[in-house]
């Protein structure tokens, strides 16, 4: 009997201990090579561990057990055999043993349907929902109980999940909010209780100041309009808000370098690239992975890298690679439709642009009172690094880019200046 233990990786320097988040597999269920066992939780990400090779999984700890890092959290059986394997070897015997051919028809019959059972039984995927439907899920708070699979080996597809909404479920089952005095205790993510000790790190140890400014959406609206078709059509994706944005920001660093810089000890480090840090709301929580080199990238280049970072986020498949660095940070709390606040500095960097919400309001343009879809933007910044006339000044410099984007094509300056050599 070969059995190979399976022990937890190391998520990253000065991590020691993980929690056993998720077991994908349950205890004596067969798993093929390279196939994920189980999601781990550390202060920084949530990561996958995999199969080394196939058999059957003998589990060591329990889902939601703290283990540390290089601690055996279960085993595979390499010798163990799947149990589809074993069904079709006594169909082989069976089928020559019977004689005639009306006995082989029977036993052909017969291995098929307890196969077909079995698979049913054991497939990994019954009543599993897929991602998608998963997020309706918890989005709605559906009891996945009253949801009937239709998907592949009983998999819960998002149609399966629309029709449960749909069709409704019978009140007596149904999850009613309140009526009782029952609470609720569950234990803190190792990446909550990070976040929590960094945020109010934050506060105790900068001296944060936030100042705001509001942008007209006009332009960046009128080039969504006329070219979003087009845009997807050759590049391949949709053309957002964020990467309008993220490029304004890499500009406008280039002009205020203080901005881009952090305090290292007695010395003040001014980074000569952007590395951006796009904050995403994350199953597990907060996270912000990076986008390397932004000032370098086009719309279309930054728009491809959100939406990949976006998706492996979403899936709880970031990777502390992906989150590490970062030199500023942006964060969008307008799509959960917020409309002013105040977002907090994310360490060691010393800035962070917060958007929101687009309402079109009424404003005074050219003496004249007009509608226009206007977003408040506030940029919180620590006051050691960074004076009033440069946080004041780089927020005015993304406002007008934004209100006009020729000028992230020419460092921030209006193209007629640099036409007239100005």
């Amino acid at each position: 009997m070969a059995i190979i233990e399976i022990k937890v990786p190391s998520p990253g320097e000065s991590i020691t201990e993980v929690v056993i988040a998720k077991w994908l597999k349950n205890d004596g269920e067969f798993a093929e090579k390279d196939e994920a066992l189980a999601e781990i939780d550390s202060d920084k990400a949530t990561l996958t561990i995999n199969a080394e090779e196939a058999g059957t999984v003998k589990l060591s700890v329990a889902e939601g057990d703290t283990v540390k890092v290089g601690q055996v959290i279960c085993s595979i059986d390499t010798a163990a055999k799947k149990v589809e394997s074993l069904k079709v070897e006594s169909f082989k015997v069976n089928e020559a043993q019977a004689k005639t051919a009306a006995e082989k028809e029977t036993v052909i019959a017969a291995a098929k349907t307890e196969t077909s059972n079995l698979k049913t039984e054991t497939s990994y995927a019954s009543g599993t929902p897929s991602p998608a439907a998963k997020k309706m899920i918890a989005e709605n708070n559906i009891d996945i109980s009253k949801i009937i699979p239709t998907g592949k080996d009983g998999r819960i597809t998002k149609a399966d999940a629309v029709n449960a909404m749909v069709s409704g479920f019978d009140s007596s089952t149904a999850k009613i909010w309140g009526g009782t005095r029952d609470i609720e205790r569950i234990k803190i993510s190792p990446l909550r209780k990070k976040l929590a000790q960094r945020l109010v790190a934050v506060k105790n140890e900068t001296a944060m100041l936030t100042t705001f400014n509001e942008v007209d959406m006009s332009a960046v609206y009128a080039i969504r309009a006329k070219y979003k078709d087009k845009f997807k059509e050759v590049h391949g994706t949709s053309l957002g808000f964020m990467s309008f944005f993220t490029k304004a920001v890499t500009e406008a660093l280039n002009l205020f370098p203080s901005v881009n810089g952090m305090i290292d000890g007695e010395e003040i480090v001014f980074y000569k690239y952007a590395d951006i840090g796009i904050a995403v709301s994350a199953p597990k929580g907060l996270v912000v992975p990076v986008i390397r080199n932004a000032e370098q990238m086009s719309l279309a280049q930054i728009e491809t890298a959100i939406k990949t970072l976006a998706v492996k986020a979403r899936d709880n498949k970031i990777t502390l690679e992906d989150m590490s660095g970062g030199t500023f940070t942006i964060t969008n709390g307008g799509v959960f439709g917020s409309l002013m606040s105040t977002p907090i500095i994310n360490p060691p960097q010393s800035a962070i642009l917060g958007m929101h919400n687009v309402v079109e309001r009424p404003v005074a343009v050219n003496g004249q009172v007009v509608i226009r879809p206007m977003m408040y933007v506030a940029l919180s910044y620590d006051h050691r690094i960074i004076d009033g006339r440069e946080s004041v000044g780089f927020l005015v410099k993304v406002k007008e880019m934004l209100e006009n984007p020729a000028k992230m094509l020419f460092g921030g300056k209006d193209p007629n200046e640099i036409v007239l050599g100005l």
